[in-house]
């Protein structure tokens, strides 16, 4: 959901660097083939991680949830040359649409899929990362963000999509609704929690910027 007017957003973009031609095919065959499209990150957003990504200039990131692979290759282009993207997704039906495309990109040799769930294979990871993306199932925000914590070095970035919740967040809550009440507690965890400075951007669904201390 994007919280600008219509016009305005098409203003922006237009005003943004363009996709590759590889990142286009991709947003557009993901609308046109796979459910749930709007989970792409898509043009604005993936400009966004690709920049934050040449800022931090990481050498491991760890993106939780893959989709159809379309924002790690944004997180990729920031790589350092002997960089790594580990990116965790449980949804196998995916997982040979994403690599059709990574493997037309010179940055696949730096993306590592783990096929599995998130919280079984964090723990595993024996890795110090510079930046993480949250963008998963948004009931386990928190648990996500307390598994990697330690594995995140100081001064190293999150990045939680989706924390504004198509505006949820300030509506009132239906009794059905387990979702919300999850981003809520997220956003309130992180507000309150010392050990990180943090800014909550209204990027398209909203992203939780958070640094490491």
């Amino acid at each position: 959901m994007d919280f600008l007017p219509s016009n305005l957003t098409a203003y922006a973009e237009a005003h943004t660097s363009p996709e590759s031609d590889l990142l286009r095919q991709l947003n557009r065959n993901t609308r046109a083939h796979i459910m749930a499209p709007r989970m792409l990150s898509g043009h604005m957003q993936g400009r966004f991680l690709s920049m934050i990504s040449w800022m931090v200039r990481p050498r491991r990131i760890l993106e939780i949830g893959t989709y159809t692979g379309y924002s790690a290759l944004c997180l990729a282009e920031g790589l350092t040359d002997d960089g790594v993207l580990i990116t965790i997704d449980h949804n196998e039906e995916l997982e040979d649409f994403a690599r059709s495309y990574w493997q037309q990109s010179p940055l696949n040799s730096k993306i590592d899929f783990r096929l599995g769930l998130a919280a079984d294979l964090i723990p595993t990871l024996n890795e110090t990362f510079d930046l993480v993306f949250i963008d998963a199932d948004k009931r386990n925000n928190s648990l996500y963000f307390d598994l990697i914590f330690d594995k995140l070095r100081p001064g190293g970035l999150i990045l939680a999509d989706n924390v504004l919740w198509s505006g949820k967040v300030i509506e009132p809550i239906k009794p059905s609704d387990q979702d919300t009440p999850a981003v809520l507690a997220f956003n309130e965890k992180i507000q309150a929690d010392p050990r990180v400075e943090n800014v909550l951007l209204p990027v398209r669904d909203g992203i939780m910027m958070i640094r490491k201390r």
